[in-house]
């Protein structure tokens, strides 16, 4: 069996970590500073309690970071500053750049790029912990939450990888829910949010998985570019928040070239979206 040191016992985390204890490994958690809602979780999830970090890190065969985004870096350096020497399994929402600081400071061979995506994992709910990084580190950790609620995913052998996805996922998801929010803001201040709703209903429900409709947005958005920044001037009047119509139009401009093209493919169209002009080494993958 093993023992993992699980940092930040939160809302997913916690959770998370409860799976490995019901397959019979040891999950710790250092006590020292955190609040009573945290020991809570932690009991409740039947983690293992330590005072302090370094001792539970003198345990650990694996890490597991689970924390608040803006928290990834310094809490890998607090790790690294006590030289730890097992797998450290980065599994916050953060970019590849900063998975590559965080290489840096505990050694890339140490590091293995995970990527959390859905609930958390409990009351019936999965959660996909997708991980990129060498065979046999991605091997330990798949053994953890074997025939478990957290389903582990191969995201390649390249680190980046599970971090690039979840900022691509991320990314949409976040991004599609505040607009819907400001969009069903300016409905109701014009006193039409109920058909608003009723046109949201007719929508497709899987826009971010049809990839063969990007070629149709590519060819069109010399058209939308502009509705979008009549968009954005409705909401500024409205006092609600312009800038993701704006960013939209702005993006748009990226396939001024592929008007009305009736013979883009979807690799095509994304492709022209990525703008090199800044740094002639950066091209499309």
């Amino acid at each position: 069996m093993t023992t993992i040191t699980l940092l930040h016992p939160g809302a997913m985390g916690a959770p998370l970590a409860s799976w490995a204890v019901t397959n019979g490994h040891t999950v710790l958690w250092v006590s020292d500073g955190r609040s009573a809602a945290t020991r809570d979780r932690a009991d409740k999830a039947g983690l293992t309690e330590r005072p302090d970090l370094a001792g539970a890190l003198r345990e650990s065969e694996i890490v597991l970071s689970v924390c608040p985004p803006h928290a990834a870096e310094e809490v890998a350096r607090s790790v690294a500053e006590l030289g730890y020497t097992g797998l450290y399994v980065e599994g916050n929402a953060i970019s590849p750049a900063r998975l590559d600081a965080i290489s840096s400071l505990l050694g890339p061979t140490l590091v293995l790029d995970g990527a959390i995506i859905g609930p958390p994992p409990a009351d019936g709910k999965e959660a996909r912990l997708y991980l990129a990084g060498a065979e046999e580190h991605q091997a330990l950790v798949r053994g953890v939450f074997e025939d478990t609620a957290v389903k582990v995913r191969d995201a390649g052998p390249r680190a980046g990888g599970a971090s690039a996805l979840k900022m691509a996922f991320g990314g949409y998801q976040k991004a599609a829910r505040t607009l819907a929010a400001v969009a069903h803001a300016l409905a109701d201040d014009h006193g039409v949010g109920d058909l608003l709703a009723e046109e949201a209903r007719t929508m497709p429900g899987a826009i971010l998985a049809d990839r063969e409709y990007i070629p149709s947005v590519a060819a069109r958005a010399w058209r939308w570019a502009p509705e979008m920044h009549e968009v954005a001037e409705t909401l500024q009047a409205a006092h609600l928040p312009p800038q993701l119509a704006h960013a939209a139009a702005e993006t748009m401009r990226r396939w001024d070239a592929d008007k009305d093209r009736g013979d883009l493919t979807p690799r095509e169209a994304l492709e022209h979206l990525h703008d090199t002009s800044a740094d002639p080494t950066l091209h499309p993958r």
